[in-house]
């Protein structure tokens, strides 16, 4: 067991596309590490479900959140102490279904938090039923008959709110989603990277996508460009899609009255009444 990993029971599926977003979130902290950015820095929040699962098997600081509420809890973080890099694991349902007015506001505020989308298009934890994103037609314990909504589209979703950094990784190639994960935590903004991450046990998508990802080869110049790049229908691009560099919220918020962090953690210390 590596040093980044807990003591936890895994449960995940054997073959769920969990394990990728794990080995290389693993990968990115290492990375980090060597940039400077030690793990004390480096603080996560997760949702309700299968996704939710990394906050027990990752061994990083962090505040287990609710179904939906991952996102704001991370804001709440950074606001707090900006000093932090804030990480959010979150599920499609999670995040598009009952969090997705966080979603929307924090890209729209263009906090400095980065959001990882867990993106199986389906309840897995409950065992299979259709998500915001799943596909129209499918067919699980929710929609026996097909679902009759269409799916959001995470990443034009995310363009239209305003993040100032959108990538989308696949589970099944692990050297670039390590590099996206970094790059995106790196980012001075809201960065948000859409993970294909196929539920081998309600959803298997392997066969749907590996004939069909497509590396870019740079990222879009313009939103309206990166908007194109999303909507393909023939090949799923992979990589950076867009990045921006605009101020975050919190460097434009007044800093009057602000505490120091020595002061932060004396208060601490007198709540706990340590």
């Amino acid at each position: 067991m590596d040093d980044l990993t807990t003591y936890a029971s895994n449960t995940w599926c054997v073959g769920c596309g969990d394990f990728g977003i794990f080995q290389a979130i693993k990968d990115a902290v290492k990375r980090l590490e060597g940039l400077g950015i030690g793990r004390d820095r480096l603080i996560m929040t997760a949702g309700i479900g299968c996704h939710g699962k990394i906050f027990d098997y990752l061994a990083l600081s962090g505040f287990y959140s609710l179904h939906g509420r991952a996102v704001s809890t991370a804001q709440g973080i950074k606001i707090a102490n900006p000093d932090l890099s804030v990480i959010c694991f979150e599920g499609d349902g999670s995040a598009f279904g009952e969090g997705i007015e966080h979603l929307i506001f924090a890209a729209k505020r263009n906090i400095d938090v980065t959001v990882f989308l867990h993106h199986n298009s389906v309840y897995g934890l409950t065992t299979g039923q259709a998500s915001p994103l799943s596909e129209k037609g499918f067919r699980g314990r929710s929609t026996p008959r097909g679902s009759q909504d269409p799916p959001l589209d995470p990443v034009t979703l995310m363009l239209d709110s305003g993040a100032s950094f959108i990538g989308r990784g696949y589970t099944a190639k692990l050297p670039q989603l390590t590099d996206l994960m970094v790059k995106a935590i790196l980012h001075k903004g809201f960065s948000f990277v859409d993970i294909i991450q196929p539920c081998v046990s309600f959803n298997n998508t392997y066969t749907k996508y590996a004939p069909i990802v497509e590396d870019l080869d740079r990222p879009a110049s313009t939103r309206e460009e990166a908007w194109m790049i999303a909507q393909r229908k023939d090949k799923v691009p992979l990589g950076v899609i867009y990045g921006s560099k605009e101020a975050p919220w919190e460097r434009q918020v007044p800093k009057g009255g602000q505490m120091s962090k020595e002061e932060r953690h004396k208060r601490i210390r007198s709540l706990l009444g340590a």
